[in-house]
């Protein structure tokens, strides 16, 4: 079973989160929200509260598939300021491993150099912080081992990228017919 790490701060955008958790957790994969804010409870942009699984210091990421980066302005932020986890995306990105980010989160990577020569896609008006990527203004982009997405409309896609990634194209399918994806 694939094992994702996905992490939250103040201010992350509801949607963004939890939509891709649902998709990734229909296809079976292990998604464990991390708290960098040093308590399990974390407010969303929209001043919803969640629970997340664990706190940051208490995992090792070593059986990390894929860490993931839901985006809000203020939840980047945090995010970004957050060193311990900046050296982890940079470690596990050098490691061929997946690492997905949505909305304003992924200026995160660029920031710390992850997404020089590679396409990649964010929140319009956040393109300026991608340091040397070639923004697509896509919907879900993804170069090698990083997926970008541009927002929450893009929640669920962004979701179903990460899935085709770690399950394939068939599992990807399957939940889109099973939620009804088909009919719209």
């Amino acid at each position: 079973m694939s094992k994702v790490y996905m992490f939250l701060a103040d201010g992350f955008e509801t949607v963004e989160a939890l939509a891709p958790a649902d998709v990734m957790r229909r296809a079976g994969i292990n998604v464990v929200t991390v708290s960098i804010m040093g308590r399990k409870t974390v407010s969303s942009a929209h001043g919803i509260n969640v629970e997340a699984d664990t706190l940051f210091g208490d995992s090792d990421y070593s059986d990390a598939d894929a860490l993931v980066l839901p985006g809000g302005s203020q939840g980047t932020e945090n995010l970004s300021a957050f060193e311990p986890l900046r050296t982890l995306l940079a470690q596990t990105c050098e490691a061929g491993r997946i690492i997905a980010a949505i909305c304003a989160a992924p200026m995160v990577f660029g920031r710390i150099g992850l997404l020089a020569g590679r396409r990649a896609t964010c929140y319009p008006g956040c393109e300026g912080d991608l340091a040397g990527a070639k923004y697509t203004a896509s919907a879900v982009e993804q170069d090698d081992n990083i997926i970008t997405a541009c927002g929450p409309a893009a929640s669920f896609e962004f979701g179903f990228a990460i899935v085709e990634n770690l399950c394939g194209a068939d599992a990807v399918a399957l939940i889109r017919e099973q939620m009804r994806f088909n009919d719209l």
